[in-house]
């Protein structure tokens, strides 16, 4: 399939997204401010979420409403005051876009609910994203099938059963390009509990293109994650993480993004194809490899033995299995030391 200009499948470098999520900390020159640089990253896309906080939830601050988890990054706040710090104003997105088209940089989104697609589909985005929370919202995912854009969809809590039904009602609505990310969601998400083996998995049973959606640090994970046939990896990305916001901490800084994308292509490149033999460019080395030698002057008559025959470098004489046959056998004519031993001298 087809993103932007960006052919996606496992004949094409993996397709590198750079999540900005709430990490504009509620600047617009900031938001533009980490397009530019992701850009310059080499990272293939950009995207944002669209919602506002009345859209996600209710302005309530009690019972289930309020984050109480200590281990949260975001305990002791409610859902409503999350998303309203997090959230990027849709005033904003045109600015948004129109600079990553100016910058070449593909930009798409995550719609949270109906008004969202509508508001994205007058932007034309080239995809829509869903995320691992909405992939039960089966209106929601119709909603955006119906667009006819590709649509992927992060896994994330998902069972079989589940992601069978998101699949079939994406399917059934008109959605012909699929792309879906396997995601831990957690955040950070450690390695361990990251189950990438589940990738090429996904991929038998769907039969669409699978990605990874990854929130642990570092660039191991994604990287590993190509070599089980994700084409796509997307990660969080801000400025720089000393400077704070609601998903700064398990986000890439640009230079880790840019190792991100190098790598992952790197890790694509490495797996080519079942391949024995000597490639085109190992074909010099293969005059260094260890092969039969006379490393003593020899008169005519005398025998081959462990005396005057080794397996030396280079590569010019009888591979080193011979050793046993010619041993013993006598030369037909002087030969001095430093000729590589063929069937001509016996």
């Amino acid at each position: 399939m087809k993103i932007g200009n960006r052919e996606i499948g496992l004949g094409h470098a993996p397709f590198v997204i750079a999540e900005m999520s709430g990490n504009h900390n509620q600047s617009l020159e900031r938001a533009l401010e980490i397009v530019e640089v992701a850009a310059k990253t080499g990272a293939h896309a950009l995207k944002i979420q669209t919602y506002t906080p009345d859209t996600m939830t209710l302005d309530l601050d009690e019972g289930e409403f309020h984050i109480g988890d200590p281990n949260s990054l975001w305990a002791g706040t409610s859902l409503y005051k999350l998303y309203g710090e997090a959230y990027t104003p849709w005033e904003w997105h045109k600015a948004i876009f129109d600079r990553a088209q100016e910058l070449g940089i593909i930009i798409f989104s995550t719609p949270f609910d109906d008004t969202a697609v509508d508001f994205l589909d007058d932007l034309n985005v080239p995809c829509y994203k869903i995320a691992s929370f909405e992939n039960t919202d089966l209106p929601l995912i119709r909603r955006v099938a119906a667009t006819g854009k590709p649509v992927i969809i992060s896994t994330g809590m998902a069972t079989v059963a589940e992601l069978e039904d998101t699949v079939n009602a994406a399917r059934q609505a008109g959605c012909t390009d699929l792309i879906l990310l396997k995601c831990t969601s957690t955040y950070p998400a450690t390695a361990k509990n990251t189950n990438i083996l589940t990738i090429p998995h996904m991929r038998q049973l769907f039969n669409c293109e699978i990605g990874l959606s990854d929130h642990t640090m570092g660039v191991g994970v994604s990287v590993a994650s190509v070599a089980l046939g994700a084409t796509v990896i997307e990660k969080h990305f801000t400025l720089s993480r000393a400077d704070g916001g609601v998903d700064s901490a398990f986000s890439m800084e640009p230079a880790e993004m840019a190792q991100l994308v190098l790598e992952t292509e790197r890790a694509w490149e490495a797996l080519g194809r079942v391949s024995y033999g000597p490639t085109e460019a190992e074909k010099k080395s293969l005059q260094y490899r260890r092969t039969l030698y006379v490393v003593k002057d020899m008169s005519a008559g005398d025998l081959l033995s462990s005396d005057n025959v080794r397996a030396i470098r280079p590569g010019s004489g009888l591979q080193t299995k011979h050793l046993p046959q010619i041993l013993g056998k006598a030369v037909k004519s002087a030969v001095k030391r430093g000729t590589p031993v063929s069937w001509d001298l016996i």
